[in-house]
């Protein structure tokens, strides 16, 4: 069995980190076995060289080996891609076509991103772990396959498992060993290695002298949070390799490529954001209710005001017209609700005018004619005082010439 360091060179990983050691150690030893492997760590930290180690270190390093990024596979596609489908098993499927696991028949997948799987695809791989079988989409035989299946995310599992958004049992089945990967914040002592070695490697790609760090610049580099990691450390050493002249990098001409990670990454809400909102949104419900409240109480007032004025007519149709114009003002009256008219049965007649006469002891019941009724009563009317002279009529019930008329066309008149 290959040694740590030889491994190390052999798959050009760069650190002296005694946490990086201990997975990669781990990766040695679980190498020869079948077992599935789960590899987490935060993006960037370098987890798609485990499974390369685990499958070169292992009996089927002569077979396909196969890297799936679930993540960049579209949700209707990843069972075809994975599986396999038939063909005419959906619209597109002109042929048939081998998925990975039919492929990779003998060799080892590595499923990237394994957090976003689907969760019927995620029944699938259980049974793939569980005893090898699968079916292809839109096929009901079942075939058989033999692949060691090594998987990463950069998911809290635990996290993602509470919210019923991936399985329990094909979590346990996929870290049967569990490798972690340290983020490049807690491995300082190798912030500078792998500097110094992307330095080298693009200056020779780009065939230039190799940049180097000034005292200042050293400790700015090596303090810096790196929320990217490896990839952001590497790609802000290509960017000043190609950009700056000056083969000294200051601490001035470095900030300019360390970003600020609060604004160039996702922010955080703290419990103390939410609530700030929550209360906020709470006011405006609040404020919204209380003007309610009072355009009801101000509504209540107009109506008793008019009920017991001298000035209330004997003719329901104009008091009710006068309240509602009085409520929302001659100006306003083309933002009033359209009314659609009712349609009257033979059976409609009006209510009678002397309730006690008809029902004794009873309780006396308002006239029932709906708003809609009664203003379709008055345009009728006016129409028919004004001998159908839409310019008098709109001046007799106080609206728009242009609102009658809509009325008119409305109520069919």
């Amino acid at each position: 069995m290959e040694n740590l360091q030889t491994i190390k060179q052999r798959f050009g990983i760069i650190g002296n980190d005694m946490n990086l050691n201990r997975a990669i150690e781990k990766a040695i030893r679980v190498a020869p076995t079948d077992i599935s492997v789960l590899v987490t760590g935060e993006s960037g930290v370098g987890k798609e060289y485990i499974p390369k180690i685990i499958h070169q270190l292992s009996h089927r390093k002569h077979a396909k080996y196969i890297a799936v990024n679930c993540g960049a596979i579209p949700e209707g596609t990843i069972d075809s891609e994975l599986f396999g489908h038939e063909k005419g098993s959906f619209t597109g499927a002109t042929q048939a076509r081998n998925g990975y696991f039919e492929v990779a028949d003998g060799g080892t997948i590595f499923l990237d991103e394994v957090g976003e799987l689907p969760l019927t695809t995620q029944v699938r791989l259980l049974r793939v772990l569980e005893n090898g079988e699968f079916i292809k989409v839109g096929s009901s035989k079942v075939l058989k396959t033999n692949v060691r299946i090594v998987a990463a995310t950069n998911l809290n599992m635990m996290e993602a498992i509470h919210k019923n958004k991936f399985r329990e049992d094909l979590f346990y089945r996929l870290s049967t060993v569990d490798i972690n990967l340290p983020p490049l914040r807690k491995r300082k002592d190798d912030i500078h290695l792998l500097f110094r070695k992307f330095a080298s490697d693009f200056a020779q790609k780009y065939n230039m002298p190799t940049i180097r760090l000034e005292d200042e610049a050293l400790s700015t580099l090596i303090n810096h949070p790196w929320k990217g990691n490896v990839r952001q450390l590497r790609n802000i050493t290509e960017q000043i390799s190609v950009i700056e002249k000056n083969r000294s990098i200051s601490i001035d001409t470095l900030k300019h490529y360390l970003p600020d990670h609060i604004s160039n990454f996702p922010a955080l809400i703290d419990n103390q954001s939410k609530s700030s909102d929550f209360a906020n949104e709470r006011e405006i419900l609040y404020k919204v209710l209380f003007d309610m409240r009072n355009d009801i109480t101000d509504l209540k007032k107009l109506t008793l005001e008019l009920m017991q004025s001298g000035a209330a007519t004997t003719n329901k149709e104009e008091d009710t017209q006068r309240l509602i114009q009085k409520i929302y003002g001659n100006e306003n009256e083309d933002n009033l609700v359209e009314i659609i008219p009712p349609k009257k049965s033979d059976a409609y007649q009006e209510e009678p005018t002397n309730y006690n006469d008809k029902y004794e002891d009873a309780e006396t019941v308002e006239e029932t004619l709906s708003l809609q009724e009664k203003e379709y009563e008055m345009i009728k009317k006016a129409l028919d005082r004004n001998l159908n002279k839409r310019k008098f009529a709109a001046k007799e019930l106080g609206i728009s010439e242009r609102t009658l008329y809509r009325k008119i066309k409305q109520y069919d008149l």
